[in-house]
């Protein structure tokens, strides 16, 4: 008999990985009695699970989670029941990193703006008076957020030439030598960097990091690429930023909310690229954090230890 879980809609991938193990219940159009018959929910689309929720399932025994960022997921609620908390690091951080630096590309070199003109009934001659970008090679990048995806924008960037500074929580001296980057304060990051990537987690210190004052403190040629979570930005901060020429011009792989209402401000600006959250959207990746979800699932259910547990802070 096939396990009850709890999920968002599921890619053919899951049945394909998880052998047919399992019978899976739309989490936002489950029953009271799906509630009650679940051993597991899994994460795929980042819903909110939180105690009330928690306590609608008594069954439950692990939450796996598609994805690295926990944020939408109550830890500490998951560990007081006894719940196990899973999720996918390691797999995605080329993907996102290669993500960092397409955004980044595409804005300094007008790449969706040119797209669109050269679809148009305008581009009737080549003029190389138009669309003049910003030089990536040689410029500054700001690194925030120097963890594993935040090495692997390091690595790409080296082979741009980049001067490479970051901000992270704890400096880290392990990497300054082998990547050629600087530690910096977030001020001197901002002020001196011709391109900020967020490359962080959304945690209580990261959550509105960026708003008025900081957009302040960077150059009014400064591009900003959000590759972390959409909160980790200000978005009445970043609109004000980029229509009053503040800074240049931003690449936003998240937003706050996500998706943005479909009149909402911010879609109507030409100097901003908005992806649907591609950053881990490879082939190869999707199927590896898929798998590493199921090896999670399974663990859990089978009372073996996690390959990757996340536990509660302190």
């Amino acid at each position: 008999m096939s396990e009850l879980i709890l999920a968002d809609p599921m890619p053919e991938l899951f049945d394909e990985l998880s052998q047919g193990r399992f019978d899976v219940r739309p989490l936002e159009q489950s029953t009271d009695s799906d509630y009650s018959a679940a051993v597991a929910i899994v994460a795929y689309s980042h819903p909110a699970v939180d105690g009330p929720l928690l306590d609608r399932c008594p069954k439950v025994r692990i939450v796996s989670n598609h994805g690295v960022g926990v944020d939408h997921i109550d830890i500490a609620a998951a560990d007081q029941r006894g719940i196990l908390v899973g999720n996918t690091p390691g797999c995605l951080d080329a993907a996102t990193a290669d993500m960092t630096m397409a955004l980044m590309l595409s804005v300094a070199r007008n790449i969706v703006i040119g797209d669109h003109f050269g679809r148009s009934s305008k581009f009737t001659h080549y003029d190389p008076s138009i669309l003049i970008g910003q030089e990536v090679t040689g410029s500054t990048l700001g690194i925030v957020g120097m963890g594993r995806i935040g090495v692997e924008v390091a690595r790409r960037a080296r082979a741009f030439d980049m001067k490479i500074l970051y901000h992270n929580r704890n400096r880290r001296p392990d990497i300054e030598d082998s990547l050629g980057v600087q530690f910096a304060s977030l001020k001197k990051l901002l002020s001196e960097s011709d391109f900020v990537t967020l490359n962080c987690p959304l945690t209580e210190q990261t959550q509105g990091l960026i708003g008025a004052a900081e957009f302040e403190q960077m150059k009014q040629s400064g591009i900003l690429i959000n590759m972390a979570r959409g909160p980790v930005v200000q978005t009445d901060a970043l609109h004000e930023a980029l229509t009053t020429n503040r800074i240049t011009a931003a690449g936003l792989d998240v937003t706050d909310p996500e998706p943005l209402p479909r009149d909402h401000p911010l879609l109507q600006l030409d100097n901003v690229i908005i992806a649907p959250h591609l950053g881990s959207a490879s082939n190869v990746t999707r199927r590896r954090m898929m798998q590493i979800t199921v090896d999670n699932l399974n663990a859990g259910l089978e009372g073996r230890p996690l390959p990757h547990e996340v536990r509660p802070a302190g």
